[in-house]
């Protein structure tokens, strides 16, 4: 027999407990299914988030987990392989547990498929990072390099000038006839030095990045280098459940509301599931607002449905 909970969330970050956490307080009864995979693991600390600013993502998430169970949240290390859907959802987990839910929130997040460079994963979330609002102010005025995925690179080693002036634009797989003439214009002006040519390797030593050699053997000392890893949605769930998904430049994503409600009724989506660009505090906004929502959805159910009796 399968356990019936009200709502059901699939996803144990920062999207998926606040959503937890304001359903519990609503007296909602509610399941969280956390793989335990959060995609900023490789991190030191968590930026940007008021209050919150430094704090280790483990520590953020374990402070998570002992506030929902305050209020009677139950959460199961898992992970959800199948859902389907009738009046209610089932949900089942690798364990072969199911579970029945009448809304289910769906907050599984993204993957990052780092470059393939060798010494690029293993400096991943340290000195080899992604985003200088997450990591800038901590890598300021440091020599940084930023490796080019694709033309569009060329925004983030501009971005990056901000925070250090000795900035150098690898264009690693990127051909310079790729960038547009308003492209150089505004690297030169912002000091970038452009380095063609592959690179073949990111250094370190006494565990800290060194530098990055090329292809042709040059090699350039560097402490910081940013890279863009490939966003993979987790969005498994959603195509079963049959959401509707749109394409985006970096990847299909579900089309939502401004609440998260997906196009299957009771099907909800927050943080990353539903965009690349959702950070810790971002991501923790949407579940709050995806509980919420819920919470009136259900409410309002229950009383339509007295209200024909």
């Amino acid at each position: 027999m399968a356990e019936t909970y009200e709502v059901v969330v699939v996803g144990g970050g920062a999207a998926g407990l606040s959503a937890a956490l304001v359903l519990g307080r609503a007296r909602r009864r509610t399941l969280v299914v956390d793989a335990g995979e959060p995609r900023n693991a490789p991190s030191a600390h968590l930026q940007g988030y008021l209050s919150r600013d430094g704090m280790s993502p483990a520590e953020f998430l374990a402070v998570g987990r002992e506030e929902i169970a305050r209020y009677g949240v139950e959460l199961v290390r898992d992970r959800a392989v199948d859902a389907t859907r009738d009046e209610d959802f089932t949900v089942v987990l690798a364990s072969g547990r199911t579970v029945r839910a009448r809304q289910l929130v769906v907050a599984t997040g993204l993957k990052d498929e780092l470059p393939p460079v060798p010494g690029i994963a293993e400096r991943f979330g340290q000195d080899v990072i992604h985003c200088p609002y997450c990591h800038g102010w901590e890598a300021r005025d440091r020599a940084t390099g930023v490796l080019a995925s694709n033309p569009m690179s060329v925004h983030q080693a501009l971005m990056v000038t901000q925070w250090s002036k000795d900035v150098r634009f690898f264009l690693h797989e990127v051909r310079e006839t790729e960038l547009t003439d308003e492209d150089r214009r505004r690297l030169a002006a912002a000091g970038v030095t452009v380095v063609p040519g592959a690179v073949a390797e990111v250094l370190a030593g006494e565990d800290r990045l060194t530098g990055v050699r090329l292809a042709d053997g040059t090699v350039h000392d560097r402490e910081v280098l940013y890279v863009a890893p490939r966003a993979v949605p987790q969005n498994d769930l959603l195509v079963r459940l049959g959401a509707e998904l749109r394409e985006t430049p970096f990847g299909s994503f579900p089309v939502i509301d401004e609440r998260g409600l997906t196009t299957v009724p009771g099907l909800w989506v927050a943080g990353n599931a539903g965009g690349f660009a959702e950070q810790v505090v971002n991501a923790a906004s949407r579940g709050y607002r995806a509980g919420a929502a819920i919470n009136g959805e259900l409410l309002f159910a229950d009383l339509d449905a007295a209200v024909r009796v």
